[in-house]
């Protein structure tokens, strides 16, 4: 797909550089390629990829970070690279660990930083009770075991660092009660004309 067509795809969500687009273009391309073997995501629509994966993630992206700066991300349960790898596109200061314990996923994941020459990025292939160090922020998207995966979420974060939730309307009562040691603002809704939200908040400080 060229990268015209992408840029007014992605136009709500965000606007992007021709070298941003380029590395888009060929990400979906690799995406559906493996997807045809491993089951990366149900979307096999070009155009539905671009707007529901990318779109969304490149607006989270950029919300996060509406300027460049220096932090350390956890994409938990990355999965076929949402939002992590755009997030590693769109902001190269920002060091991205990908946290997929499933081999099959993390090797395309490894395979897409190869192809996106992304140096800001790399695959952790095990559990994320695992990961050894606390981040500035850890971002979720479409996991399992919600809410396991949210408490995992807060505890790899460190004090005064952030979480970033991609959800629905009704997991929102729910992620707000499951760690009440993170200060939620108000949630953002992603565009594209459902209701799904980004969730963010701030991790409070211990106290000892």
């Amino acid at each position: 797909m060229e990268s015209a067509t992408i840029a007014a795809l992605l136009k709500p969500f965000a606007e992007l550089t021709p070298a941003v687009l380029a590395k888009t273009s060929a990400y979906v391309e690799l995406l559906l390629k493996w997807n045809a073997k491993v089951n990366l995501t149900a979307v096999r629509d070009r155009e539905e990829i671009i707007t529901r994966h990318f779109g969304e993630s490149f607006f989270a992206a950029r919300t996060l970070f509406p300027e460049p700066r220096s932090e350390s991300a956890v994409d938990l349960g990355s999965g076929a690279g949402f939002p992590g790898l755009p997030l590693a596109m769109l902001r190269p200061e920002v060091e991205v660990t990908l946290v997929e314990s499933n081999s099959k996923k993390a090797a395309f994941l490894s395979e897409a930083i190869r192809v996106l020459e992304l140096g800001n990025a790399r695959v952790f292939s095990r559990r994320a009770e695992a990961y050894p160090t606390r981040v500035d922020l850890v971002t979720m998207r479409a996991v399992e075991e919600f809410e396991r995966a949210v408490r995992l979420a807060s505890d790899l974060v460190r004090d005064g660092g952030r979480v970033a939730l991609m959800i629905g309307p009704s997991q929102l009562g729910k992620a707000r009660m499951l760690v009440p040691e993170v200060k939620w603002q108000e949630p953002w809704p992603l565009p594209g004309g459902g209701s799904r939200l980004l969730l963010a908040g701030i991790k409070s400080v211990s106290r000892v």
